[in-house]
């Protein structure tokens, strides 16, 4: 019988409980809370209320006082229908902003797929790749290869955000994730990636259905099989608001309830908005855990 890629995988995952990036070895043994950061004029969830330098600069370090384990900056919505941008003026909007806050030595994460600002963010002392497209775009997984030590998160996207939800994915949502992220995997550990740098994000919302995204939830277990850290990015997102009838802005207690259940399900790291409740909530969790 012929080995499948996961069974090939078994001999190569990490020994949790830990994450490598290019500063931190971050612990992994309680859930990390990622606060985003978004540097746009038009994100789905914050109206672009985050654009100038200072602003955004302000609320990262509200977001620090209130618990973030790590930031996540990006500088492209990926709002279903956003626009494409072009990489120079992506960093445009992100350079001052990382500059100031890799200074504060706290674990900074950029959301970026173009592999040009990848390279830039990682010379300047980022931490960690976050890309929406996993590395599939020309010259990113060797950009992240060629980096001694950078963490990098591999999301599953189907399309793109300008047609993703137009044209959903059709087949079985936790299959097809689970397959991509191993052959995603595969290929960084082909170019000689260390496993423990490697984490993974199923893509809630990215070209899935309400259903896809809750059957992904409920059978997260078959996804951390793979035996890789996983993120959970529930925050604020468009299914939460279908099953509760709520627009953006009410979505908190959503949020932070599908949050928990990732957590409890098994998720390493999840990627917030609301970085004071969802704190607060896992010291709930933590308390409870401890009787």
């Amino acid at each position: 019988m012929p080995v499948s890629h996961d069974q090939m995988n078994m001999g190569l995952r990490p020994h949790l409980p830990f994450w490598q990036t290019s500063r931190f070895q971050l612990s992994l043994k309680l859930p990390l809370v990622m606060g985003i950061v978004n540097v746009t004029p038009d994100s789905f969830s914050d109206g672009g209320h985050f654009h100038h330098v200072d602003a955004v600069l302000q609320h990262a370090h509200q977001l620090i006082d209130e618990g973030a384990d790590l930031l996540d900056i990006g500088g492209e919505s990926s709002r279903p229908g956003a626009p494409a941008l072009h990489a120079d003026e992506e960093w445009s909007r992100i350079e001052p902003v990382l500059k100031q806050l890799i200074a504060i030595q706290h674990p900074i994460s950029v959301d970026t797929y173009h592999a040009m600002n990848m390279q830039r963010a990682l010379d300047i002392g980022v931490d960690i790749i976050n890309d929406i497209w996993g590395f599939r775009q020309p010259g990113a997984i060797e950009v992240v290869a060629h980096h001694p030590n950078c963490g990098m998160c591999i999301m599953h996207m189907h399309g793109n955000p300008q047609n993703m939800q137009r044209n959903p994915l059709q087949a079985d949502a936790v299959h097809t994730v689970r397959h991509f992220l191993n052959e995603q995997i595969q290929t960084a550990l082909s170019h000689g990636i260390d496993p423990h740098r490697i984490l993974i994000d199923p893509g809630i919302g990215f070209g899935k259905s309400v259903a896809q995204n809750f059957s992904l939830l409920h059978h997260q277990d078959q996804l951390l099989q793979l035996g890789y850290p996983l993120l959970a990015g529930w925050s604020r997102k468009s299914s939460l608001g279908v099953v509760t009838q709520t627009s953006v802005g009410q979505r908190l207690v959503p949020s932070v309830a599908a949050m928990l259940l990732a957590v409890e399900r098994g998720a390493h790291v999840v990627r917030v908005h609301d970085v004071a409740a969802t704190v607060q909530a896992l010291q709930v969790r933590a308390a409870a855990l401890q009787i």
